[in-house]
């Protein structure tokens, strides 16, 4: 209000072609704000002529100087700059940044050499005792290298490499030095002068493409193989490899490690872990087996025997045509584990996954539901495990044609997580119970909830269920294909793959054009695919990728038509250039990590 009541007087005053009279002059704190306005305004010349009188004042001097020293550059008058830099180094011969800015008037005059000069003089004073003050005087002025000399010569006369090392890591990592960065890292973490978690984050803030992680890896790979020992770097390389997703070789350098250092197998469980996780059962399986073979009296031995069993079962269920034989294998070895371990709260969890084995793979839904009770009811076990039990028994349920039980015991489970991942999973299984019924509006009030309140992975897919109903369900568009969508959704769900198939190709006919198009032939290319029609789902894959209208759906459709030809087609030239095209036309996809990891070990490039 201020500034407009000041900028209104201003235009009166102009208008009027008025001066101001001696004694009305206005007082500091006014010709001061005055003064700025014209410097934003950039009317240099008045303001200049109110900065050269308040700079007098020797208690205005510190406020006043930032301004007029921009002002007088502005003019391009670099000698009255010189006087006022030189007058505030008398004035403050302690302060280094007048020094910087007597540099910088310099330049500005074109004299570079003798700028240059100034700066290096300046870093030339620096000491242990006032490092911090000239780099500071330095990143100010935006002079980050001459900051970086300043710190370096700090660390020299200190006599000690470790001192300076986070400010220097700082200064690398903002200006995307890479070598730099990596060296320093390199050195601090060796000497243990910085935690590996800071050093992480720095790398991680600057290397953000394929081609610095590469660099990365082969420069901590030399390292390690100089000096094996050094155990801090060879897990900033696990942890790299890691970033990168090359599980593979990252086990190798966890597993030597763990024995080097006589770990107890926690690390490469750890490892074996995130390979599940990420999809990468082989790796996952050998991590585990290494951990049951050398650790068979520890207590990580039922742990690791349990979970691979889980990466098996996750392995035969993601390797289609799904082998019914292997299940049953898997069913066994789950039975066997529970008799060698007892029926109690430490195998809770490996009942659990049998009734859910049985249920959904076995056509076995009474025995099923028997294991997953007994979970439910086991005394002392982990409220997680039993949450869990209840979410795939109220599935049971659902596949029994029984949604009143199921909705029950999501709910139940959305009560005891309330604000947990498993709450959320279970609001999100409630909101597809509603949608397979067709009640569009009640799966539509859950989903609003999961999109703001939960984890990425389940805040994803309840995003996309939401643009389904959203997409299908407006003012332009009938919901009646949508409800016949979801009762096929729901055949999916059911492993009723044939029927699922038939309904599709009948809604593609009556409802040609349709909005949900893409959708039906992505669905159709993933059934395709579960049952092992290859090329049939390539074909549905390659509609949705020619057409410009599925765009939501292109990176799916590529990264599975890619998978395809990798994976089952045997067509590695064309993986090769279904991953290179996802990476150019969706470089923002969820899919990007894994297809360069793919298009690296496709042309065979050497860790």
């Amino acid at each position: 209000m201020k500034r407009k009541l000041l900028l209104i007087w201003l235009v009166a005053i102009g208008g009027l072609g008025m001066t101001i009279p001696q004694g009305m002059a206005q007082g500091t704190p006014e010709q001061m704000a005055l003064a700025k306005e014209y410097l934003r305004q950039s009317d240099y010349a008045k303001a200049e002529a109110l900065f050269s009188k308040l700079i007098e004042q020797d208690v205005q001097f510190g406020l006043v100087y930032p301004d007029y020293l921009k002002t007088l550059l502005a003019l391009r008058n670099y000698k009255e700059a010189e006087k006022l830099v030189k007058r505030a180094q008398k004035k403050y011969p302690a302060v280094p940044a007048y020094v910087v800015d007597e540099g910088r008037v310099l330049q500005a005059g074109g004299n570079n050499a003798a700028a240059e000069k100034k700066w290096t003089q300046l870093v030339q004073t620096t000491t242990p005792e006032n490092v911090y003050g000239v780099a500071s005087a330095f990143q100010q002025a935006d002079m980050l290298d001459y900051a970086e000399q300043v710190y370096l010569r700090a660390r020299q006369l200190s006599g000690s490499e470790k001192n300076f090392a986070a400010q220097l890591l700082q200064l690398y990592a903002y200006q995307r030095k890479t070598d730099q960065l990596v060296e320093e890292v390199l050195r601090q973490v060796k000497s243990s002068a910085v935690p590996l978690t800071y050093a992480q984050n720095m790398l991680q803030n600057a290397l953000r493409d394929d081609e610095a992680l590469s660099m990365l890896e082969q420069r901590l790979m030399t390292a390690v193989q100089a000096d094996p020992d050094a155990t801090a770097v060879q897990e900033l390389l696990i942890w790299t490899l890691l970033q990168r997703k090359d599980f593979g070789p990252a086990l190798l350098q966890t597993r030597a490690l763990d024995r080097r250092t006589q770990g107890g197998g926690s690390r490469v469980l750890s490892l074996a872990d995130i390979s599940l996780r990420n999809k990468d059962y082989a790796t996952a399986i050998e991590g585990y087996t290494y951990v049951m073979q050398q650790y068979r009296t520890g207590e990580l031995y039922p742990i690791a025997r349990q979970r691979i069993i889980q990466a098996r079962e996750e392995q035969v269920k993601n390797t289609f045509p799904i082998d019914k034989e292997k299940i049953r294998l898997l069913a066994q070895e789950y039975e066997n584990l529970i008799q060698e371990l007892g029926r109690n709260d430490r195998t809770a969890e490996v009942i659990k996954e049998l009734g859910e084995l049985q249920a959904f793979y076995l056509d076995a839904q009474e025995p099923a539901i028997k294991n997953l009770q007994e979970a439910i009811d086991m005394p002392r076990a982990n409220p997680n495990i039993v949450a869990e039990a209840k979410l795939v028994l109220a599935d049971v349920y659902l596949l029994r044609g029984e949604p009143w039980e199921s909705t029950l015991l999501y709910s139940q489970v959305e009560k005891s997580h309330k604000e947990q991942p498993l709450g959320y999973e279970a609001k999100l299984r409630n909101a597809r119970l509603s949608y397979y019924k067709g009640d569009f509006v009640l799966a539509q009030s859950h989903l609003d909830i999961l999109k703001l309140a939960t984890s990425r992975e389940i805040a994803n897919d309840a995003l996309d269920l939401s643009l389904l109903i959203i997409d299908n369900t407006g003012l332009d568009t009938s919901a009646a294909a949508l409800k016949e969508y979801a009762a096929i959704d729901f055949l999916v769900f059911q492993h009723k793959y044939p029927e699922a198939l038939a309904s599709l190709d009948k809604l593609l006919t009556k409802y040609p054009g349709h909005s949900l198009t893409d959708e039906i032939y992505f669905q159709k290319a993933e059934l395709l695919h579960q049952m092992g029609q290859f090329p049939e789902a390539a074909q549905n894959l390659q509609l949705i990728i020619d057409n410009p209208k599925y765009d939501i759906l292109s990176d799916d459709a590529l990264f599975l038509l890619a998978k395809l030809n990798e994976e089952n087609l045997n067509q590695p030239v064309k993986a090769q250039e279904l991953f290179n095209q996802l990476l150019v036309k969706h470089p923002g996809s969820v899919f990007v990590a894994e297809a360069r990891k793919r298009l690296r070990k496709l042309r065979g490039d050497k860790v």
